[in-house]
């Protein structure tokens, strides 16, 4: 883009923020991590074949169909209901990228524990990438700092960890700054 040449010093690069990136009705935007954050990834472990489970020794997350097996983190379907009330929420995750199945399957069980229908609070605010920190919004709750999540522009909240070992922990906090 061609800049007009009479261009002064007062002209500064507006760095985007949530207040700009079109939060809706005005609330912050809050992503949260599916793996380990939402979805107990130990739970679908245990549910694999025990031939399967042989077979990703070590690399469980590229399992096929893993990713539908899993279980709630105990807390995070209440907790995500409750946040979508006060913040423009959506799910941010990452699909292995050896695995296929697992993008299918994160849509499955987003589906089968939040909603599927066009009302349901998460309806198409699923993004599955792997750099979290293209995202622009105010905070991001992600156990790991891998994928962006320790680049988020915003505040990363690092779920599982002190302050922040449980839903009971991180939902007051957030309400706190809604």
């Amino acid at each position: 883009m061609d800049l007009p040449r009479d261009v002064g010093p007062e002209l500064t690069q507006v760095t985007p923020t949530a207040a700009t990136a079109g939060g809706s009705l005005g609330k912050k935007i809050l992503y949260l991590d599916m793996d380990d954050v939402l979805v107990d990834f130990v739970t679908g472990i245990e549910r694999l074949d025990p031939a399967v489970r042989a077979e990703f020794d070590g690399r469980f997350d590229e399992a096929p169909g893993i990713f539908a097996l899993m279980d709630p983190v105990p807390g995070a379907v209440e907790s995500f209901h409750e946040l979508s009330q006060i913040f423009d929420t959506y799910l941010l995750s990452t699909a292995p990228w050896l695995n296929p199945s697992a993008w299918s399957d994160k849509v499955e069980w987003v589906h089968k524990h939040l909603g599927a229908e066009n009302s349901a609070a998460v309806h198409k605010r699923l993004i599955l990438s792997h750099h979290k920190n293209l995202n622009v919004g105010d905070f991001l709750v992600d156990d790991r700092s891998k994928n962006g999540a320790e680049q988020f522009t915003g505040e990363w909240i690092q779920y599982g960890k002190a302050p922040f070992e449980t839903w009971d922990d991180v939902v007051p906090y957030l309400v706190d700054r809604a």
